[in-house]
């Protein structure tokens, strides 16, 4: 019977809401569309951050349906260092954007410029926004506000929370079509593309440099496949595969992410002394499905998160640990602390810095609205039910997380044609220099190799090994004086073949016992900026 109400409650959300965008036509739809659309303005002014002083601020109004260029406007928010290079050795405004989809990239310019040895830096005007719908953007999607609130329903089918969920993303998805209509068919990749032609068309200049990681890596390179002759340099950092569907993308990330939680468990049995978690790989395993058996009976309170983290928030607060290892100490810690101190302290901690829903930045919304939108995903709740349990049979630990942060694209009113995402195929552009980890779980490895191939003339450095999402600027020189040197006269590796060069993983964190400081414990409990070392940018 509840197998029946799911698909009768699947059938009739996609029915109640799939009127609203009847008629709409995404941008990704008429990829050909002129680019003979109104200068828009930027009226810089300071953006009063005290942390960089220098950086400027302005709202650039861009069309809300490129198709009709000449209708209803939205704003982009969007800042810049300037450079302070002598004017006849500056290199034009290099863009910048971290994923998500729709991650503010704000933070970007002062980050990014500061990584960058100066006489290269000051060349540079340093670009970031926020993609449409988002953050400071004008308008800002917002919809079911207190979605991620905890304690939501357990991520695993076998605990009989599926119909649980299945109305929770039919609601999410309904309450996006009531408000924000007008606007979310528009929100595509291709969308954020135009966009970015508006910011170069705004700043006056015939090219653009680019950066861009995760989502940023379709982004640049679907910017590049729709105005390849305004590209001066690009490079694109952890990289989404040019044309699988997001629904496929996602069972990479389930299995990659996998392997590196097994990584996590062997680091964690090497440290046995300081965890006392077991000496072995599948023991730190049981022991993490062990505390998130004992929170489905006796959730922990998520003060100053709202609600309790329960096995949902449990599984949330971990996957990061594939996106960034800096982070396993913490993990460690949570679970030795909970199984040999009875300390739920440091689990409320890492929940808050990892986990806890923050401030409604639109980012949720923008994610729905690029994926959902882009590809015909599967409609049928028996069809992913089957098909995601084959997942999770080799892929436990990420497998129905992912599949529920997902499945509102099951009930979305707009679905994008058969056609599926723009085709890259690079005609145009300047060498494009890529990076990629071999051990990358949101971005896997495959995804770098098809960009390459898609790319003529590119040049692949792959980090062996390596498992950071977003491989630049953690202080690994490899990586990052390849990346500097193209950025300072468009130098790119010289090696032929698949592989232009190779750079050597970062260490492994050393162990430490994460003990949490009472005097501080307001600020331990705080969300990660994104310039942490801890950080992560967006999904993928």
């Amino acid at each position: 019977m509840r197998k029946v109400i799911a698909l009768i409650s699947a059938a009739a959300a996609v029915a109640a809401i799939g009127g609203a965008f009847a008629g709409i036509t995404p941008a990704s739809a008429s990829p050909s569309a002129s680019e003979d659309i109104a200068q828009g303005k930027l009226a810089w002014s300071s953006c009063n951050d005290a942390t960089a002083p220098a950086l400027q601020c302005a709202m650039l109004e861009v069309p809300l349906d490129y198709a009709h260029p000449s209708g209803a406007k939205i704003k982009i928010k969007v800042n810049r260092l300037p450079a302070t290079a002598p004017k006849d050795k500056r290199q034009g405004p290099i863009l910048l954007n971290p994923g998500g989809p729709g991650d503010s990239g704000l933070w970007m310019p002062a980050y990014i410029s500061g990584k960058v040895p100066q006489d290269v830096a000051s060349t540079y005007d340093w670009i970031g926004f926020d993609p449409r719908g988002t953050n400071a953007s004008d308008p800002h999607v917002t919809c079911d506000a207190h979605y991620f609130d905890g304690e939501r329903p357990d991520y695993q089918v076998g605990q009989g929370t599926s119909q649980a969920w299945l109305e929770k993303s039919a609601k999410y998805a309904a309450d996006c079509a009531a408000n924000w209509s007008w606007l979310l068919p528009h929100m595509t990749t291709v969308d954020n593309a135009r966009d970015m032609d508006g910011i170069r068309r705004a700043l006056g200049v015939q090219k653009i440099n680019f950066y861009g990681g995760s989502w940023g890596t379709s982004l640049g390179s679907t910017y590049g496949q729709l105005f390849p002759s305004h590209v001066r340099r690009m490079v694109l950092d952890s990289i989404v595969g040019p044309s699988i569907t997001w629904y496929d993308h996602n069972i990479l990330q389930d299995k990659e992410h996998q392997r590196r939680f097994d990584a996590f468990a062997a680091w964690t049995a090497k440290a046995d002394s300081i965890y006392h978690l077991g000496t072995d790989t599948a023991a730190v395993e049981k022991k993490y499905y062990r505390v998130e058996a004992a929170l489905r009976d006796n959730p922990v309170d998520a003060a100053p998160a709202p609600g309790k983290i329960g096995p949902a928030e449990f599984e949330d607060t971990f996957y990061g640990g594939g996106y960034n290892f800096l982070r396993w100490p913490r993990m460690a810690t949570v679970l030795s602390a909970y199984l040999t101190k009875n300390d739920p302290r440091p689990l409320n901690i890492a929940y808050n810095r990892y986990a806890a829903p923050g401030a409604d930045d639109g980012t949720f919304p923008a994610y729905n609205a690029v994926q959902c939108t882009e590809n015909n995903w599967p409609r049928d709740w028996e069809f992913w039910k089957k098909d995601q349990a084959k997942v999770n049979a080799v892929a436990p630990f990420y497998a129905y997380d992912n599949m529920w942060y997902n499945a509102a694209c099951m009930f979305w009113p707009y679905q994008g044609a058969p056609a599926g995402r723009l085709k890259i195929t690079g005609k145009g552009l300047p060498p494009v220099l890529l990076f990629q980890a071999t051990e990358d779980a949101a971005t896997p490895y495959e995804g770098g190799v098809a960009m390459h191939k898609a790319l003529p003339g590119s040049k692949l450095v792959v980090q062996n090994g390596g498992s950071f999402h977003e491989i630049l600027f953690h202080g690994n020189a490899c990586l990052d004086d390849t990346f500097t040197a193209y950025l300072r006269d468009g130098s790119l590796p010289t090696g032929n073949g698949l592989i232009a060069k190779t750079c050597a993983p970062e260490s492994d964190p050393a162990p430490v016992y994460v003990t949490p400081a009472p005097a501080t414990t307001a600020k331990a409990r705080a969300a990660l900026p994104a310039t942490d070392p801890e950080a992560i940018h967006g999904r993928m």
